[in-house]
């Protein structure tokens, strides 16, 4: 009953917290009074429904949204497998870490570009230069968690001979749950933003190209319809998948936690 109280009060208070946010925009509209500035909440809301109805918004979005899967999957995987490597073997590390400090210092832009002109106008391309952008990002936070595990529990699975596959799923993973979960939160965040510039340099489909598209006829509300389209997209999967698959992390961690005590 308590922990049904909890979620419906964290949904109340999710639930205010934006229509506030909308009730600023209103507001700021409303004194604005220039709707090819700031157009006001009903008049994007007309234009999503349009656009909807019409299939481009559908279309655009599940372009968007492919590019950002493929993009952070790829960028997870090799990056918490590198992460692994170089947290515990601090020798490897010390090589690698000046290659981990230039990627991860990589403008976006550049990488985009040069992906572009090296790869072609393509989907390959595309998809090369966000999952490069965030790579590095989730070495460094896989690497550090390494870095920061208990080594006791280690030597201690050692003692009891533990298998590598146990001392890693039983050891080192619930050690690493709340850093594999920051990268995966901070690379969501990260990775849409910079698919939305990929589309809007070089690709003929997403929201990022029907950002470019309105940006050229000035149109503010498609802009921020698709703007904000995409961006619900990203509330839900943050409130519906992510706290939802965090929170499910934790009582695992906590539940092993205490078969050990």
């Amino acid at each position: 009953m308590a922990a049904q109280e909890t979620r419906t009060q964290r949904i109340g208070v999710i639930a205010l917290s934006l229509a506030a946010l909308l009730g600023g925009w209103w507001l700021g509209a409303w004194a604005m009074a220039d709707e090819s500035v700031l157009p006001s909440p009903l008049q994007v809301w007309a234009v999503m429904v349009a656009e909807a109805r019409s299939g481009a918004l559908g279309y655009h979005t599940a372009a968007t949204l492919f590019r950002v899967a493929a993009a952070f999957g790829f960028s997870m995987l090799a990056g918490t497998a590198i992460g692994l490597v170089l947290g515990l073997y601090p020798r490897l590390n010390r090589w690698a870490d000046p290659w981990v400090v230039v990627f991860l210092n990589l403008p976006a832009l550049v990488v985009i570009v040069l992906a572009y002109l090296w790869l072609g106008l393509n989907e390959f391309a595309a998809i090369v230069a966000v999952s490069v952008n965030k790579t590095a990002m989730v070495i460094v936070t896989v690497r550090e968690g390494v870095r920061a595990r208990d080594r006791g529990v280690a030597e201690m699975a050692q003692v009891y001979r533990m298998g590598p596959w146990r001392r890693f799923a039983h050891v080192l993973l619930p050690q690493l749950a709340p850093y594999l979960s920051t990268a995966v939160r901070n690379g969501l965040a990260v990775i849409w933003k910079i698919v939305l510039v990929v589309e809007f340099l070089g690709r003929g489909s997403g929201v990022g190209f029907q950002i470019h598209l309105y940006f050229q006829l000035f149109e503010t509300a498609h802009v921020l319809a698709y703007s904000l389209s995409f961006v619900a997209v990203m509330l839900l999967i943050e409130y519906l998948v992510l706290q939802t698959t965090e929170a499910r992390v934790v009582r695992w961690r906590d539940a092993g936690r205490q078969m050990e005590a």
